[in-house]
């Protein structure tokens, strides 16, 4: 039972650390969450507190495939950065959300990155 407190509280502080920056006009977040199945991801304006674009594995074009969850995540970093290109966003601060740097949460940030965002 101690094991499983202990990777909540460093998740929770692997978040908190995330978060701590304050938002600056014209910069925006790229903040990943991820389920056991599936991956979604925004692009947040933190200084007028609003979504521009926004991605998920939950959309109808990625249910019918059949991928693993890692090239998923790579798909939905690769529509992110299309659709942001298309609000003309280029620069983003990545916020992992608390989730380690690893599998499906590097995928995307790959795709994304090959994708033209710059983080």
């Amino acid at each position: 039972m101690r094991g499983l407190k202990l990777k909540k509280e460093q998740y929770l502080r692997r978040r908190k650390r995330s978060k701590k920056s304050f938002p600056v006009e014209g910069e925006y977040r790229l903040c990943v969450y991820k389920s056991a199945r599936h991956i979604e991801a925004q692009i947040i304006d933190d200084f007028n507190q609003t979504t521009l674009v926004a991605a998920s594995s939950k959309e109808k074009a990625y249910t019918k495939e059949k991928v693993n969850k890692s090239e998923l995540a790579s798909l939905v970093g690769k529509s992110l950065s299309e659709r942001a290109k298309a609000k003309k966003v280029k620069k983003v601060y990545f916020d992992r959300n608390g989730f380690r740097y690893h599998g499906r949460v590097k995928s995307f940030a790959e795709a994304s990155r090959k994708g033209g965002l710059k983080f």
